[in-house]
């Protein structure tokens, strides 16, 4: 469940709940209410506890679980930074910026404390911020964009970076973020292609289409997880991009000859 506006989002859920695979739109700064919530982008993965605080970078792609505790329930609130209202803020402020790259699609901010206070000081505004008060909203955003840049001025090179993705290596990148399960043309985006470009380069490296690729990949890892490491094929089927379990098992049987369970026996 999640309420409050679309620049302030508050989100509650019982039972353990996994997003899946995200492309991170907005620059976002979240704090762990209750429960546990878990990142992971490929590279770096991450549990944030009841307090915990992170900023996640747009243009990324990121995992997450929400995971409640017992007897607690899993809660977080976050603030949105959308392009619109950072180069307004820019603007005002006269910031200039040295466009940097970062390996981490999030960064944790566990160690501010006046980042913590602010995030608890919007769960006693909730019934301002169901878009009844825009104006009060833009403060508070305009506010935390404060307190991020007081806490590490360095930020505003990645806050007010509003440049598109430039072209990257396509073999490592495909590497790294094969288990993300997202759409051709956001690969293409993040590596800095059109979706034509995308196709022809990747055949080149390749030497096969990236559907094809993507399922041999994700295939051959899962056997690897499933016989060497003795996964559960549950346990990994949502990690490796598949959608769902009875999808996982028809295409692991059609590769290999063998369903994911019989491979444990």
């Amino acid at each position: 469940m999640a309420t409050t506006s679309d620049n302030i989002r508050y989100s509650c859920h019982a039972a353990a709940f996994r997003e899946g695979e995200q492309f991170v739109h907005s620059h976002s700064l979240s704090m762990v209410i209750s429960g546990e919530m878990e990142l992971n982008d490929g590279t770096n993965r991450h549990v944030f506890r009841k307090g915990d605080l992170y900023f996640a970078r747009k243009k990324q792609l990121l995992k997450f679980i929400k995971k409640p505790l017992e007897n607690e329930e899993f809660q977080s609130i976050s603030i949105l930074f959308e392009d619109e209202l950072l180069n307004n803020f820019s603007i005002e402020n006269k910031i200039t910026i040295d466009p940097k790259r970062y390996d981490t699609a999030y960064i944790p901010l566990s160690d501010s404390g006046h980042l913590r206070y602010f995030m608890e000081s919007l769960l006693q505004y909730q019934d301002l911020l169901e878009d009844k008060a825009p104006a009060f909203i833009t403060l508070k955003q305009k506010e935390a964009l404060t307190l991020l840049l007081a806490y590490d001025p360095l930020l505003k090179d990645t806050l007010f970076d509003f440049t598109e993705p430039h072209k990257i290596d396509l073999e490592t990148f495909m590497h790294k973020n094969y288990h993300f399960n997202v759409k051709i043309e956001r690969f293409a985006y993040l590596t800095g292609r059109s979706l034509a470009t995308f196709k022809r380069d990747f055949q080149k490296i390749f030497q096969t289409s990236p559907r094809n690729w993507l399922q041999q990949r994700r295939l051959t890892e899962a056997y690897y997880l499933i016989e060497q490491q003795h996964k559960k094929p549950s346990e990994v089927y949502l990690d490796l991009g598949f959608e769902d379990l009875s999808h996982f098992s028809f295409a692991f049987k059609k590769q290999f000859g063998i369903t994911p369970t019989a491979l444990l026996k």
